[in-house]
């Protein structure tokens, strides 16, 4: 048995902030991670995946991207080497290859029980992030046996796929970026498309994350939104990370040969069933969309910022006069399956009770109970919580606590 002051589970961005932040405080912590610094990047991403944010907004406690070309987007293999840099920078405690197999309630703290011993410690930050596991919807189970099934953690590249015709379910930036990539490797791809945010990559001359920054969308506190739960669940945008392209939304996907249908709405006797809603989702898109960008312009005209282009308003997401509404699975028309269809963490290991009744953790800016916390969440405490650029200011925050707290509970 080990005892400490602090530990943190997870070594990806968020875990390795925290850290960052509890070493500069001198709270001895650990570490744990199952795999590897950066294991998820390793281990559950495509080949040619890039991050949606450009390098200049890689920014972490103590560390900030450096290299010749601000603009550009990292691959999976600098992403890794960055992490890599930044914990080793950061000396970072890592107890590698190690599996947290339950938490639970002890003496005042936390007792973790992993497959290399078990821990005793004061306070625990959750740092595993919000991407653990794969939605696969229970429809999965009426596919035809003989069509592959993929989720995004298992798709390394169109070389994985059998040959033939593609149906991907969802239309979000992983939904949109593996069409784009599947119908270019020579693939029919179709893409079925519910709820879905459309958006430029590129806005009068700047990225759109400089708008997002910069206009202050990125900084906005959960006491700034009306429902947080549902600010919690908005789809990530369609964007690709690529400095050359303003879009990669259902018409340009459509223009390289995708075809587009609403969204899966069941499998029933081998025949996959859409629904006819796909004009009244991409109604609400484009709506949503220009709705930002009137914000983003009246900002721009309040601070008035020099050098920008003028402002300029896009064709509405073209829909087909009569999208089909089923497609025949025995025909072998489609071969593969890959469900977009988003994520969710898993905290199977977690025996406590801070669940609410629909088994999502309770926490409140990333407290959850005395000396527990977690972090990386989408809008945990700001709009920016789960993006590399906005997990520090979140850590920083829970490190101050830990710090102010240090030995209240025991006493």
């Amino acid at each position: 048995m080990k005892r400490i002051s602090t530990i943190v589970i997870g070594a990806g961005q968020a875990g390795l902030a925290m850290s960052h932040c509890l070493s500069a405080r001198g709270i001895t912590h650990v570490v744990i991670e199952r795999g590897e610094v950066a294991n998820s990047w390793r281990k559950e991403r495509w080949d040619s995946l890039r991050l949606l944010t450009p390098n200049w907004q890689s920014r972490l406690p103590g560390f900030s991207w450096s290299g010749p070309d601000p603009n550009g987007f990292m691959s999976m293999p600098e992403v890794i080497r960055y992490f890599g840099d930044y914990a080793a920078a950061s000396k970072a405690p890592v107890e590698a290859s190690t599996n947290v197999l339950s938490v639970s309630a002890e003496g005042g703290g936390y007792r973790l029980s992993t497959d290399r011993g078990d821990w005793l410690c004061d306070n625990l930050v959750i740092a595993t992030g919000a991407c653990n596991i794969a939605n696969v919807p229970a429809q999965a189970s009426a596919l035809p046996a003989d069509i592959r099934q993929l989720t995004p953690f298992r798709y390394r590249g169109p070389g994985q796929l059998h040959e033939g015709g593609v149906l991907i379910v969802g239309a979000s930036a992983t939904g949109v970026q593996l069409a784009d990539e599947i119908r270019a490797a020579g693939h029919d791809v179709t893409l079925a498309a519910g709820e879905h945010i459309r958006m430029p990559r590129h806005y009068r001359g700047r990225d759109i994350q400089w708008w997002m920054e910069m206009a202050g969308i990125h900084a906005a506190a959960v006491e700034d939104v009306d429902d947080v739960e549902r600010a919690r669940r908005v789809p990530s945008l369609q964007l690709v990370g690529s400095s050359e392209r303003r879009f990669l939304d259902l018409n340009a996907l459509r223009e390289r040969g995708v075809e587009v249908v609403g969204r899966l709405a069941g499998i029933r006797d081998g025949r996959a069933l859409f629904s006819g809603a796909l004009a009244n989702h991409s109604t609400l898109s484009d709506l949503k969309m220009n709705r930002l960008l009137a914000a983003l312009d009246d900002w721009a005209e309040r601070s008035g910022q020099p050098d920008l282009l003028p402002a300029e308003r896009f064709d509405p997401t073209g829909i087909s006069p009569a999208p089909r509404l089923s497609c025949d699975l025995s025909r072998g028309e489609i071969r593969t399956v890959i469900w977009a269809t988003g994520f969710r963490p898993d905290y199977s290991w977690l025996h406590l009770p801070v669940f609410d009744a629909k088994g999502r953790l309770n926490h409140r800016g990333g407290h959850v109970a005395p000396g527990l916390y977690v972090l990386g969440l989408p809008f945990m405490r700001r709009r920016n919580s789960a993006l590399i650029d906005g997990v520090g200011s979140d850590a920083q925050a829970l490190a101050d606590h830990i710090d102010r707290t240090r030995g209240r509970r025991a006493a």
